[in-house]
């Protein structure tokens, strides 16, 4: 199986396009003013526009307020929501699109509880647990703690970048690799030679699979 790739955080147009143009699967947009690959709305919009066709838009929140989520599904076309914070299955659920759940990973975290609980999600992001950041922070957690069965596909992210992305493949086998800081020049702006590294890793991974 091909494993997918989302790249995170994108705040200008022609990261997300040069993106798009390397095979990423989809890029995911960040609406939480805390972080620094916030963006605005009608930042957002004009990323959205510029997209060629079969490239998924996924827009993340933190806890956020169900006005603002609704505002930004009025104005912004998105594909998939993406919950980084302590949300309910129900509050998921509220807004009628597919969506992903992010984990922030520690011992003792009960993968198939969340499963579980989580149970219509379109994946489970794994990610890194940090304290006081909700992702981002280009920390790597112990992929001994995912479970090799799991009911929902696996997305995995926490530290990912070129020269792990072939191990990750390998030993965690997700349903996707979702890559932020590891392919950026600073927070926000992403690097081309760093994105274009990301996925030839991921293709040479995925053969050696096959």
């Amino acid at each position: 199986m091909r494993t997918r790739v989302k790249i995170c955080g994108f705040t200008r147009v022609e990261d997300a396009v040069c993106a798009a143009r390397l095979g990423v699967d989809a890029i995911g947009l960040v609406f939480y003013p805390p972080s620094p690959r916030n963006v605005e709305i009608a930042q957002a919009v004009r990323m959205v526009e510029a997209l060629p066709a079969f490239v998924s838009v996924v827009a993340l929140f933190v806890d956020e307020e169900e006005s603002r989520i609704r505002e930004v599904l009025r104005r912004v076309p998105v594909d998939c929501l993406q919950f980084h914070g302590d949300e309910s299955a129900e509050t998921c659920r509220r807004y009628g699109k597919r969506y992903i759940k992010a984990v922030r990973m520690r011992p003792g975290t009960d993968i198939p509880a969340l499963a579980r609980q989580y149970n219509d999600a379109a994946g489970l992001l794994l990610d890194a647990w940090h304290p006081g950041v909700q992702g981002g922070s280009g920390s790597r957690f112990d992929w001994e703690l995912i479970p090799e069965n799991c009911a929902l596909p696996i997305v995995l992210a926490g530290g990912l970048e070129a020269g792990n992305a072939r191990k990750a493949i390998h030993t965690v086998k997700p349903y996707a690799l979702d890559v932020s800081s590891g392919v950026e020049a600073e927070k926000g702006v992403k690097d081309a030679a760093k994105m274009a590294a990301f996925m030839s890793e991921v293709n040479e991974g995925d053969r050696k699979i096959i």
